[in-house]
């Protein structure tokens, strides 16, 4: 069996899966749970209580963790958790324990996507082994990349997000301003991911361009995370605010989105993965997204000929952690 695990600061899933999946799916696992992540004081308690309720060891092993992997070690953001191979192997009692990060672990799966699971933003015309970008707002701002080696697609993990934040007209040099004194370093993921969006709302609001209604000042006020507050309003168009907030948001989206297509000349696709996009389907899909991300000048028509794709599978991030596992155990 092969234990995969997608690790982030708010849920810790895990799951099982035979190491020969040819009768059984990856996306049907022989047992999975799901935990939350702040409630354990590191992942080796939450495997040691997996490994009791399924009642099976595994033979091999491979996490996805929000955070950069170095030497087989990482520390899990927006958690105190260290994870290190070293520690897994010796809990579990095997040698094959692979860590990846999450964005790799999400761009492992999209050479294995179907149809189904994903939402066509832009057909466009696909080099069948040309570089694939994958972007993913979520908490944070992830972005990864695969490349052809002739046989199959590698992928590979990139810390993107947090490059810095380059505005594109008036109203994103406006809110490079508004956000230069509150923050040492303005990234990507300060104004494009689910911690960002409360920055771009409160830049609209302080700077008098939208007026913030009693009731939803009351909501913020007593919720811990604004960001599914500000979503949902701005999609049932209740507040002026928060759909300039999203607006505002999708516009730093795209310019990001073929950043990376220009970049990584991803002629095999554009995937956007994350907790954001399958959330906010209407508003990538109706033609202004792609009006925006074409803005690229010369470059114009070729990143229009890329394909993009938004990821609808939830657990992306899980079954690219069990491929990656099972490519690692095939090699010799």
């Amino acid at each position: 069996m092969l234990l995969a695990g997608d690790i982030g600061g708010t849920k810790t899933v895990l799951a099982l899966f035979p190491l020969n999946p040819v009768s059984t799916p990856l996306t049907h696992p022989t047992f999975s749970h799901t935990y939350a992540s702040d409630d354990h004081p590191s992942l080796e308690t939450i495997v040691t209580d997996f490994v009791a309720r399924c009642g099976m060891r595994p033979t091999v092993a491979s996490f996805g963790v929000a955070g950069p992997v170095i030497n087989g070690r990482a520390r899990v953001t927006n958690l105190t958790w260290v994870v290190d191979t070293a520690v897994l192997k010796q809990t579990l009692g095997i040698t094959h324990v692979y860590l990846l990060n999450d964005l790799e672990a999400i761009a492992n799966v999209v050479p294995h996507l179907t149809e189904n699971e994903l939402i066509s933003v832009n057909e466009g015309q696909r080099n069948p082994t040309g570089p694939i970008a994958v972007i993913a707002p979520g908490t944070g701002l992830g972005e990864a990349f695969l490349v052809h080696d002739g046989l199959r697609y590698r992928a590979f993990p990139s810390e993107g997000g947090h490059a810095t934040f380059s505005p594109v007209n008036d109203l994103q040099r406006d809110l490079l301003a508004y956000l230069e004194p509150r923050f040492d370093h303005i990234s990507f993921e300060r104004v494009c991911s689910g911690s960002g969006i409360p920055n771009l709302y409160g830049f609209l609001r302080d700077s008098g361009r939208y007026e913030e209604p009693a009731w939803l000042r009351e909501e913020l006020a007593a919720a811990e995370d604004w960001t599914p507050i500000i979503l949902t309003t701005a999609k049932e168009e209740k507040a002026g605010l928060c759909t300039a907030t999203l607006d505002l948001f999708v516009d730093i989206l795209a310019n990001e989105t073929s950043n990376m297509a220009i970049r990584l000349l991803a002629t095999g696709g554009i995937y956007l993965g994350g907790g954001i996009p399958p959330r906010i389907v209407p508003q990538l899909t109706d033609g202004d997204f792609m009006r925006r991300y074409a803005l690229k000048g010369r470059f114009s028509h070729m990143v229009g000929q890329m394909p993009v794709h938004i990821i609808k599978e939830p657990l992306a991030g899980l079954y690219g952690a069990a491929y990656f596992g099972l490519q690692g155990k095939s090699q010799p």
